[in-house]
This record gives structure tokens, sequence and C-alpha cells, in this order.
């Protein structure tokens, strides 16, 4: 105390207007977010089509509860029990009864001819899958026979320098094997029809791939557009006597003659090398694993 006087300590209490603190505002805030969600709500109804709207209410709606509180809304649905079958099948054969039949689609031969839908049936859609998966067996032997072909010419010594004459694709028609000559290193003599050692080697390597598999096969010969001479056979004849040459070496290989689908000489008129008809490579041997179902052997079962 100073000179008899008490001191007197005032403490003023700074924003003592506010009773209620900041509760307010976050009151306000869930206010605006609510309102906000409820705009947003009403944007997104308004944008909506009718498909997506009834999804909305069908994804909402609660399926466990009964649509009524009569006994029409349980388990029988207000039905007795059905005609046909155990009495588990409830009333099912009015549902199947009141069911649309699917339509059929017709041929136009269906069409054009009413008699004919009575006996006709709906393909069947397991035949479209056994066929592909067919087509894709016979793909993966395909690729198998023409990587066995390739490994054999490089692991023999006696075939490694022979693969430049070997040309191996794939066409509509199936797989095909092509022996052709090169310049100065040809797979039949001039004029003669019986191949060369060069080439029966070749010929046998690819009947041993071949009778890996049940394919029928064709056999072309083929020269290129060098006139003959006078005396000689021409291309034609050429071309067939060597085709037929070149499946008896096939068929000492065990080639049989069931598999075999076509033999037959084209002369020069299906050139390798159109550009160039006189071209070594013109002349050349033509062997096709077909792409189809494979014979049956002469006993008729598989």
């Amino acid at each position: 105390m100073a000179n008899g006087q008490p001191i007197i300590i005032k403490k003023v209490k700074k924003g003592g207007h506010d009773h209620h603190g900041g509760a307010w505002k976050v009151a306000y805030a869930d206010f605006v977010t609510a309102m906000m969600a409820f705009f947003l709500l009403m944007w997104l109804i308004n944008t909506a089509s009718p498909e997506q709207k009834r999804g909305i209410a069908d994804y909402f709606a609660p399926a466990s509860v009964s649509p009524s509180t009569s006994g029409s809304g349980g388990i029988m649905g207000g039905r007795e029990f059905g005609e046909d079958g155990a009495r588990s099948r409830g009333a099912s054969a009015v549902v199947e009864r009141l069911a649309p039949q699917p339509q059929r689609v017709l041929s136009p031969d269906q069409r054009q001819n009413p008699d004919a839908r009575e006996d006709s049936e709906t393909p069947d859609i397991s035949q479209t899958a056994i066929a592909s998966a067919m087509a894709r067996r016979e793909a993966a032997e395909f690729q198998s026979a023409e990587l066995s072909l390739r490994q054999a010419l490089q692991d023999m010594p006696e075939l490694a320098e022979l693969s430049r004459h070997v040309i191996i694709d794939q066409t509509p028609e199936g797989l095909r094997i092509q022996l052709i000559d090169e310049e100065g290193r040809p797979m039949f003599n001039p004029g003669a029809t019986r191949p060369n050692e060069r080439a029966i080697v070749l010929l046998r390597a690819v009947a041993d791939i071949m009778g890996q598999l049940s394919n029928r096969i064709t056999v072309s010969g083929h020269t290129d557009a060098s006139p003959t001479p006078s005396t000689g056979p021409s291309n034609w004849e050429l071309s067939s006597a060597r085709a037929n040459a070149a499946l008896r070496i096939l068929q000492e290989r065990g080639i049989s003659d069931d598999r075999v689908a076509d033999v037959r000489g084209k002369g020069a008129s299906e050139p390798l090398f159109p550009d160039d008809p006189y071209m070594a490579g013109n002349r050349r041997l033509s062997i096709v694993l077909l792409r189809e179902a494979p014979v049956l052997p002469p006993g008729g079962a598989l």
C-alpha cells in the first residue's frame, strides 16, 4: 500500500461479447457444406438420364422387404402349388407359359421355303468353338513343323549348306515348302526328271517332318521360261515328271497314297520371280501341307 491506500489490480477480459465461443462457426460451415451438397445433388439429378435414375433407384431399393403386408408378399406369393413337377416348384409353370419365346434367325432359304423351317435348327455355337480350336491346333502344328525342319537343316552337316535351297512360308492353302535352284547349283540336272543327290537329301528331310502330321499334301513342279530343245520334253512335261519323281521320294520315306491330294506340273506359268522369268530360282519343287481335316486311314477309323 502507498500512503495507506490499498493497490487495486483490474483485469480486463477481451472478447467478452462472444458468450458462445467459436461453436457457431462450425455450425455455419456444416450448413454451407450441406447446402453445397444439396445443390450438387439437384444438378446431378437434373443431368442424369431416365435409365441412370432407374438404376440409382434400384440400387437403393430394399430388396429384402416385402412389397405388401399380406401373405401374397411371402414365399409363395399368394399362389397355390404348381400342377407340374414337385411341389417345390410352386407356380413356376405360370411364369414359364407367360415367358416370351426367343426369336429364331431364319436364313434366306428358310424364309423362301416355309416347309424347311420345321426341319432346320439354330446352328450350335459349340461347332464354331470346335472349328476355332481346330484352327488354332493346326496353326500350332504348322509352326512346329516349320521349326523342326529349320532345326534339321541347321543340325545336320549335309543339310546346313542346303538351307539356301529351302523357302518355308504359310499360305491360305497351308504350309508351303519350296526347294529352289541356285545359279550353278540345280536340284535337277539339265533336262533330267530325277532329282540329284542334293535334292534327294532335302526331300527326305521334308518327308520326315511331314510324316509327323496327317494332313494331305500337294506336289507341284515348276520350271523357268527358258525354251526347251525341240527334241526334248516341254516345260510342262518336264515339270510334271519332276513332281512325280519328287513324290516317289516322299513315298519311299513313308508318305502314303491317301495323303496325296494333287500332283501337277505347272511349267513356267507361276514364276517365283515374275520380274525375271528366266532366273534359276523359278525352277523349283513346291510341297504344300494343306489346311484341312486329316484324312481317315483305309480302315475308316481314327
